[in-house]
């Protein structure tokens, strides 16, 4: 039996190489064996197979990019993605309707056994709330149709961030059901803040006092490695029977969120008073 742990022989594309989470991932893949094609908006540090430039925003150059790597994957690594600081569209944009369909491109290539996963956010958790709309808007699958329907309900998506990051999950779910007959397998990571560059931005929209309520218990934030690792295991053979699965990787957050050891909306209000 071969090594299920290595990624020796594998071919895998990623889309978000160039800092953060997807930089480290591209980085372990490679030093893991991997064949490491890359993709973001700014060209990557690491040492890739190859590397193109695109905007997630447009299509014709996701499907270019695509076009260009060719032949079969083992892998699809989704990393990239965009902060609230951007404009809804363009965040939810960026962050669903083109990681979507970088990856619906790559789905007829990936062989049997292969796998796709997807950073989302643990801002998702609370999908359930509004999952009728979330169906709605995923049901949509041609990109130009699924950004009018962004500008048509500008009140639901809101800043882009915590929707966008809300469709994944569901989405995820939702074609983990096909996927798998097909021998895909497709899975997302939820994660705590995390300390990439990145973070200057959720400080901007959110502020310190907020975003440590999210990095509760462990009373830190992940680092870009730590968050690297869980997405190379999903989409190992290690990991052959997981499939739509949105895994928390926020050191107990959802836990505690999960069993009322912590009080989310409690915790926003009082970080939210004025000092005395």
């Amino acid at each position: 039996m071969s090594d299920i742990w290595s990624y020796v022989g594998k071919r895998v594309v990623i889309a978000g190489c160039f800092s953060g989470m997807g930089e480290a991932c591209a980085r372990e893949l490679v030093r893991l064996g991997a064949e490491v094609h890359g993709v973001d908006i700014k060209p990557s540090p690491v040492g890739l197979a190859s590397f193109t430039q695109v905007d997630l925003k447009d299509t014709a150059a996701i499907e270019a990019a695509v076009e260009a790597i060719g032949g079969e994957v083992d892998a699809v690594f989704n990393c990239a993605g965009l902060p609230q600081t951007f404009p809804a569209q363009d965040v939810v944009q960026v962050n669903f309707i083109g990681i979507r369909h970088w990856t619906n491109q790559w789905i007829p290539r990936i062989r049997e056994g292969g796998a796709v996963v997807t950073v989302s956010s643990n801002a998702a958790m609370n999908y359930h709330a509004r999952l009728a709309l979330l169906q709605e808007f995923i049901a949509i699958d041609d990109p130009a149709a699924a950004m009018e329907w962004v500008k048509a309900h500008a009140d639901a998506v809101a800043d882009g961030y915590g929707f966008s990051k809300e469709a994944l999950v569901v989405w995820t779910q939702q074609r983990a059901v096909d996927l798998i007959k097909r021998g895909i397998r497709i899975n997302a990571t939820l994660p705590s803040p995390t300390a990439t560059p990145m973070m200057k931005d959720f400080e901007v929209v959110a502020g310190p006092k907020i975003l440590e309520i999210f990095a509760l218990p462990s009373g830190r934030q992940s680092t870009a490695e730590e968050q690297a690792w869980p997405l190379i295991f999903l989409n190992s053979p290690a990991a052959g029977f997981i499939s739509g699965v949105c895994l928390p990787v926020d050191g107990a957050f959802t836990g505690g969120v999960n069993t009322g050891l912590i009080n989310v909306p409690a915790l926003i209000a009082a970080a939210m008073q004025p000092a005395s």
